[in-house]
């Protein structure tokens, strides 16, 4: 491949507590490099507010490139349980064409994995689930690209934990790995953590690469806000952690995935009772 593909992989903007400076950054970033594709995994608005979405909606319809939007634990109807039970997308419709979208580009194709639902059987519904049925249509989709492409795997949560001790982030995540594993997949991308991540996980059919990309919010965990710019020149994909602050890549990735995979509280923010739905991240479709 004479000319690399670039990439930009954007997560976790959270519109109604978004990083301003770092979106006109952004913004301004795209429209100079002109990526072949941009994926932004999840987390579009903070509370899934109609004003929020329109925000997001109205950022993200201004890019002049090719977007595939994965859906994140903040992106349904918050306080509304009908709608998010019901119609759990009907905010997010002035971009409906553009999520959980496929994009195939000459030899790699960005195929979308929804990890978040509306509701699952544990108190904290923040963390990923993959269902038989996306996983299904994940796998699907990858073995329906033409021979020889590549996929780069689009998720909100990380497939699974590396490096730390307890049950893991995302249900039914190894399985997904493991079945990815035997595949041409190059890597999972994701967010959720608010942290950069370069790491390989190993599963019974092979390694699976996992690249996670930081906040443009200011839902800071450890790092400045940030994206990441991928590149594929046919045999090799590259990462660089891009921010404002030109902090270095290395020093922009964190080890390992942490094990509640959670930013932050903001000061105030409730601690939801017993049963309830928790307030810091709450379910999707």
């Amino acid at each position: 491949m004479s000319n690399p593909i670039r990439l930009f992989h954007l997560s976790d903007i959270h519109f109604g507590l978004e990083d301003k400076a770092a979106l006109a950054w952004v913004k301004r970033e795209i429209a100079r490099v002109r990526p072949a594709a941009v994926a932004i995994t999840g987390d579009l608005t903070m509370r899934a507010r109609h004003r929020e979405f329109d925000a997001a909606v109205e950022w993200i319809s201004a890019l002049d490139v090719p977007v595939t939007v994965e859906v994140g634990n903040h992106d349904l109807p918050y306080f509304n349980l009908i709608e998010r039970f019901l119609d759990p997308y009907r905010r997010i419709r002035g971009i409906e064409s553009k999520v959980e979208r496929e994009i195939e580009l000459p030899g790699l194709a960005i195929v979308p994995l929804k990890t978040a639902v509306r509701w699952q059987p544990r108190l904290n519904w923040s963390k990923g689930w993959v269902s038989k049925t996306a996983l299904a249509r994940c796998l699907d989709a990858i073995d329906a690209l033409p021979s020889g492409t590549q996929a780069l795997i689009a998720a909100h949560h990380p497939l699974v934990e590396v490096g730390t001790r307890g049950t893991a982030l995302t249900r039914n995540g190894q399985k997904a790995m493991e079945e990815l594993a035997r595949r041409p997949v190059l890597a999972v991308l994701s967010g959720h953590v608010h942290d950069a991540f370069d790491l390989v996980q190993d599963t019974v059919n092979g390694p699976v690469r996992m690249i996670g990309a930081g906040t443009l919010s200011r839902r800071l965990r450890s790092t400045p806000p940030s994206f990441n710019e991928l590149s594929w020149d046919g045999r090799e994909l590259q990462v660089a952690v891009r921010n404002l602050e030109q902090v270095s890549t290395r020093d922009m990735m964190i080890d390992d995935v942490p094990e509640d995979a959670l930013p932050p509280r903001e000061p105030g923010e409730p601690v939801a009772p017993v049963g309830r739905v928790p307030p810091v991240d709450p379910p999707v479709h």
